[in-house]
């Protein structure tokens, strides 16, 4: 069975539990994010194994559900936790969730990550907007696919409406917002310091081991993107960088209430659809 008839069983599935749209947005939160879902109003949820296609998750600080609510007033989705490239070999891992929310009416996706900071301005528990990335793994999440549509424009794949309004919210919020350029990398392990180097003389402000690929399939199937990244921890080689997973989910752990607190002030500036 292909993948879309994947994202139909799963589409179906959710339309029957109650989870069609339309959403203001959906929303995936990274390593020690859940805050975020636990925070919404008139929550429902569903776990990732109850729903069709959607994969497994191994990675500890990912919740693995799918929750349905209203964050600043607005409906919105929340798929709390990803699958990593790294956990399966497949870069295309969360095509099924983010080919769902799509049909289940979200046209906006807001994505978090935890990351590494190459920026002195911007030391953990930062917040920093992406505006965009560098795909220093080698992978990319449509490879095998068949039709035309595989060649996805990535120019502003970050939308520019959404990064004003995260701006906007930020202010709002009270709350410093720096902006950079997000470099993935496939990990699991944690980058050395010469890659590290590497990535900043090609223009990387961050290093981390995810949501690049989520980015193309979200533009694959049509989403408006925004990205927030939590700084847990200076890249390895940069200062006293030296990171750890146990010290990535403290520090997103610790700076999930901010986070939480500018993606409900963005939430609260859309509409039923952004």
């Amino acid at each position: 069975m292909g993948a879309e008839s994947d994202i139909d069983r799963a589409v179906a599935a959710l339309s029957q539990a109650g989870f069609a749209g339309p959403h203001a947005c959906a929303i995936v939160t990274g390593t020690g994010l859940g805050l975020l879902a636990a925070s919404l109003a008139e929550r429902e949820s569903l776990p990732y194994a109850a729903i069709p296609g959607f994969p497994k998750l191994g990675v500890s600080g990912h919740g693995g559900s799918l929750h349905r609510g209203r964050l600043g007033g607005r409906p919105v989705l929340v798929l709390e936790g990803r699958a990593h490239a790294y956990e399966c070999g497949d870069a295309a891992a969360m095509r099924i969730p983010i080919g769902a929310v799509a049909a289940l009416g979200a046209d906006a996706l807001v994505l978090t990550n935890a990351s590494g900071s190459l920026m002195t301005e911007a030391g953990p528990g930062s917040l920093v907007m992406l505006t965009d990335h560098l795909n220093l793994s080698g992978l990319n999440p449509l490879v095998g696919e068949a039709s035309d549509a595989r060649f996805v424009p990535m120019t502003e794949a970050y939308d520019p409406a959404l990064r004003n309004r995260m701006r906007e919210a930020a202010r709002e919020a009270g709350l410093p917002l720096h902006e950079g350029i997000y470099a993935w990398f496939s990990g699991p392990s944690f980058e050395t310091p010469a890659e590290v180097r590497m990535a900043g003389r090609l223009g990387a402000d961050l290093v981390g081991m995810s949501t690049v690929p989520e980015v193309i399939l979200a533009r694959f199937f049509g989403l408006r993107i925004v990205a927030l990244s939590v700084v847990t921890n200076r890249a390895a080689g940069i200062g006293d960088g030296d990171p750890h997973h146990t010290e990535t989910k403290a520090a997103a752990a610790r700076a999930a209430a901010d986070l939480t607190r500018l993606v409900t002030a963005f939430v609260e500036r859309l509409g039923p659809q952004a």
